[in-house]
C-alpha cells in the first residue's frame, strides 16, 4: 500500500505526471495525422504503449504495487458499469441487424423524411432523445446503427453521418434535467438545475440552430435511391421499444436487455431461428472486444496519472494567476477541460473541479448558474473530442470505423465550444454576467 511519502508526491505532481496522456497523444493522434492515415497505429497499441510508460514512471512503489494501481483505475466501477452498456450494446445492435430491424427503420426513415431534410432530421432526433434520457451513450447506443444503414442506401459518408448523431447527442446530455453532468454541475455548485438550464439555454441553443442551418444547406443536394421496399413495421418495434423506454427515463442497460428481448420475440414471429438469435448477440458481443480492451487501459492509465499527481497539479498551475471575472471563468473553463482530458469522464471532471470552481466563483464573485453552466459545457465539449471518451469508441465501435474519423466532422461541439468562449469574452448573459 501507499506510504505517507507516496501520498505526499501524489499530492505534488508535475508536468511528467501527465506524460503518458502525451505519449498516447503522440502516438495515435500526431502519428497518424503525419502518414494522413488513421489506421496505421491501432488505438489499443498507443494505449497498450502508453499504460506501460505510465507504469514505469510511478516512483516511489514495485512494480507489484504499481501494477496493482493501475487495476484500480481498470476496475473502477465506472469503468466496468461502461464494460456492461458496450456488452449488451454490442448484443442489442447485431441482433436487430440480424432480424432486420435496422433495415427497416432505416427504410421507415426515408419514407417520412424528405431527402434534403435527412441530416437536419437524424440531429433533431439525437438533440431530441439526448435531451430527454440525459445520456449521450444512450443516445449513439439507439440511432448509430440506424446512421450507419441510411450512409448505405444514401450514399453519404459514414464517418459525416455518424458525427451528426455523436454532435446532436451532447446536446442533451449538456441540457437534460437528469444528465448526470447536469446533476453534478449543480451540486458542486449548489444552484438550481432550473436556473442553469435558462444560462445553458441561452449559450448552446444558438450553435445548436447554427448546426442545424448547416445540415439543411448540406441536406439541399442529397438524394436517395428511390424507396420501394414496403415498411415492415412488425421488425421497426424493437427500436420503437429502445426509443420509448429511453425516453421514458429508465436505466440503459435495462432499455438495452428489452431491446435485446424483443429483437428475439419478434425475430421468432419473423422467421428468425432461436440459436441464430444467440449466435447474433455472440457475434456483436465479441465484436466490442477492442472497445473493452481500449476502456480497461484507459481508466487504468488515466487512474495512474491521477495518482502521480497530474490532475492536482494541473489544477494548482491553473487557479495560481487568476485575475478579473473573464480570467476566472476561463480558468475555470480549462480547469474542467484538462480533468476531462486526463479521466475521459466528463461527470468525473466535473465532480474532481467543481469544489474548485466554486471557491474561485466565490473569490471573483461569479454568478453560480453561470460557473455551473460553464463546467457542463466545457466537459462536454472536450469529452465529444477525444478519441478515448467512451461516447466516440462506442460510435466508432458500432459503426466499425476509426473514433478520428468521426471527430475530423463533428459540428455541434466546435460550434457549442466557441459559443461558450463568446460568453465568457463578451459577458454574455448579461444578467448572470
Amino acid at each position: 500500500m501507499p506510504t505517507n511519502t507516496d501520498t505526499y508526491s501524489e499530492r505534488k505532481g508535475s508536468w511528467w505526471s501527465l506524460s503518458p496522456l502525451a505519449v498516447f497523444l503522440c502516438l495515435y493522434l500526431v502519428t497518424s495525422l503525419l502518414v494522413n492515415d488513421f489506421y496505421k497505429v491501432p488505438i489499443t497499441v498507443a494505449f497498450m504503449l502508453s499504460s506501460c510508460y505510465a507504469i514505469a514512471i510511478t516512483r516511489g512503489l514495485k512494480l507489484e504495487q504499481r501494477i496493482y494501481q493501475f487495476s484500480v483505475g481498470a476496475g473502477n466501477k465506472n469503468i466496468l458499469l461502461m464494460i456492461w452498456i458496450f456488452i449488451l450494446a454490442g448484443a442489442f445492435a447485431n441482433s436487430a441487424k440480424q432480424m432486420g430491424a435496422i433495415d427497416a427503420t432505416v427504410n421507415l426513415t426515408l419514407h417520412i423524411l424528405p431527402d434534403n431534410l435527412l441530416l437536419a432530421g437524424i440531429f433533431i432526433a439525437a438533440c431530441f432523445i439526448s435531451l430527454s434520457i440525459g445520456t449521450s451513450v444512450g443516445t449513439i447506443v439507439a440511432l448509430t446503427p440506424v446512421a450507419v444503414g441510411l450512409a448505405e442506401k444514401t450514399g453519404i459518408d459514414l464517418p459525416f453521418m455518424v458525427a451528426v448523431v455523436v454532435g446532436g447527442s451532447f446536446f442533451g446530455d449538456n441540457l437534460s434535467f437528469i444528465s448526470d453532468t447536469t446533476i453534478a454541475s449543480t451540486k458542486t455548485q449548489d444552484c438550481v438545475m432550473r436556473d442553469k438550464f435558462k444560462v445553458n439555454f441561452m449559450i448552446v441553443v444558438p450553435a445548436a440552430l447554427i448546426v442545424l442551418g448547416i445540415y439543411i444547406v448540406q441536406g439541399l443536394s442529397l438524394s436517395a435511391s428511390p424507396q420501394i421496399q414496403d415498411i415492415e413495421w412488425l421488425k421497426v418495434i424493437p427500436y420503437l421499444i429502445v426509443l420509448g423506454t429511453a425516453i421514458a427515463g429508465l436505466n440503459v442497460m435495462l432499455v438495452l436487455l428489452l431491446g435485446i428481448f424483443s429483437t428475439g420475440i419478434i425475430g421468432l414471429f419473423s422467421g428468425t431461428g432461436f440459436f441464430d438469435w444467440f449466435g447474433a448477440m455472440g457475434t456483436g458481443i465479441t465484436g466490442m472486444g477492442e472497445l473493452i480492451i481500449i476502456t480497461l487501459l484507459a481508466g487504468g492509465m488515466l487512474e495512474t496519472i491521477r495518482y502521480n499527481g497530474g490532475i492536482d497539479f494541473i489544477i494548482s498551475r491553473l487557479t495560481r494567476h487568476v485575475s478579473g471575472k473573464r480570467g476566472a471563468e476561463l480558468s475555470i473553463a480549462a480547469l474542467v477541460s484538462v480533468a476531462n482530458l486526463c479521466t475521459a469522464n466528463n461527470t468525473i471532471a466535473i465532480i474532481t473541479t467543481g469544489p474548485i470552481a466554486k471557491d474561485i466563483a466565490k473569490r471573483f464573485h461569479l454568478d453560480r448558474r453561470k460557473t455551473a453552466s460553464i463546467l457542463d459545457t466545457f466537459s462536454c465539449l472536450i469529452q465529444g473530442l477525444i478519441p478515448y471518451g467512451a461516447q466516440m469508441l462506442i460510435a466508432a465501435g458500432l459503426a466499425g470505423i476509426s473514433p478520428l474519423s468521426i471527430i475530423g466532422n463533428l459540428y455541434y461541439p466546435f460550434c457549442m465550444g466557441i459559443c461558450a468562449i463568446l460568453a465568457i469574452l463578451v459577458r454574455y448573459p448579461k444578467r448572470y454576467s
